[in-house]
């Protein structure tokens, strides 16, 4: 029977440090003795010992990437949570997590929260019936508000669930913690719908695939913006032109396609804040994006990128219970992404900026 020993350097006390340094060694260390003990599992495998042999390759077994990960479905199996530190690649100029990073990251939790109650791993977090039907879940919105970023070398926890929302949708909400002190540093929200994979058409969410899918969701509503007329609900207008900040003739790269072969959804992120003055840059940090998403784009599709300040924008918090900055120090813009070609919408956005405190 293999067991995993505890070796010393995983054991810590008090000692002296504090709470936020012990969190973070927790999970360090937590890699360094699932590392071991896989390591123990495949060396005990290739000497031949049966229960190794299965518990590399056989039955239930899991993936390399699955042991070492640092996340899980939490005790009621509706949630998932797991813990990232961010690499130094992963900041930016303000040596800070990107908003990128941000959206990458709620990207991978919800990947494997997908993946940890059995759903494909195909890039489109599939259900079997939705596979034999060729049915697919599509980005329509997504809502992120950062009230503090993560620097290098932090580490941050992020709870992800999903839930029903309409009939053809569902929507997945995450919030995010320093994982040092437990301060809730972000929330997000995003809406799904189904789409048949072939025609491209939306499509209504059957009872088949609902038991298939909701089984794994809370029973009644959780929302990650539980208030009344808060940001993520507020909606984005139609756009005209003149925009009074462009970045035109932005292309793809081959790097921005993600593994259905389409511009990956963070990409947008990025275009969105090509146009953005760049005297906000120098002052602002981004506080909440929201994008709606109209149409796919591919890989030989030329973008132009549109900024308009946005009218009687109003000096508040878009309804969250968290500090906002005073009204003074805030700037909010809307964003339109269309096709240079013949104009259509891609994408359309909106942000709220918050004075950089020097």
């Amino acid at each position: 029977m293999l067991r995993c020993h505890t070796p010393p350097q995983c054991r810590l006390g008090a000692g002296g440090a504090g709470a936020g340094v012990l969190l973070r060694q927790r999970s360090e260390v937590a890699v360094r003795c699932r590392a071991q003990q896989v390591s123990g599992v495949e060396a005990a495998a290739a000497a031949g010992t049966p229960a190794a042999r299965a518990a590399v390759g056989g039955g239930e077994r899991t993936s390399l990437a699955e042991r070492l990960r640092l996340g899980s479905l939490l005790e009621d199996g509706l949630s998932y949570k797991e813990s990232f530190i961010v690499r130094c690649y992963e900041v930016g100029i303000n040596k800070t997590a990107t908003v990128e990073t941000i959206a990458n990251l709620l990207q991978e939790v919800g990947c494997n929260h997908a993946q940890s109650v059995g759903f494909s791993t195909d890039g489109f977090a599939t259900t079997t019936t939705m596979r034999k039907l060729g049915l697919i879940w599509v980005t329509n919105r997504m809502h992120i508000e950062i009230y503090k970023y993560p620097a290098w070398g932090d580490v941050v926890e992020i709870e992800t669930w999903c839930q029903e929302d309409g009939k053809i949708g569902t929507r997945r909400d995450w919030i995010l913690k320093d994982l040092a002190n437990g301060e809730v540093i972000g929330r997000a929200t995003s809406k799904w719908v189904m789409m048949n994979q072939n025609t491209r058409r939306l499509q209504r969410v059957s009872d088949d695939v609902r038991d298939e899918v909701f089984v794994h969701c809370p029973k009644t509503p959780r929302l990650a913006f539980p208030e009344e007329n808060n940001g993520s609900l507020k909606k984005i207008p139609v756009l005209t032109d003149p925009a009074q900040h462009s970045r035109l003739g932005l292309v793809p790269r081959r790097a921005d396609l993600d593994m259905n072969q389409h511009v990956n959804n963070v990409t947008y992120i990025g275009w969105v804040l090509e146009s953005i003055p760049q005297d906000i840059i120098d002052t602002h940090e981004l506080q909440t994006i929201t994008l709606d998403y109209r149409r796919e784009c591919q890989h030989d599709d030329i973008v132009d990128s549109l900024t308009y300040i946005e009218e009687g924008e109003e000096k508040s918090s878009n309804g969250s219970a968290f500090a906002a900055p005073h009204p003074e120090e805030q700037r909010q813009f809307l964003h339109c992404l269309r096709f240079a070609g013949n104009g259509n919408e891609i994408n359309r956005g909106r942000t709220v900026w918050r004075k950089l405190a020097r």
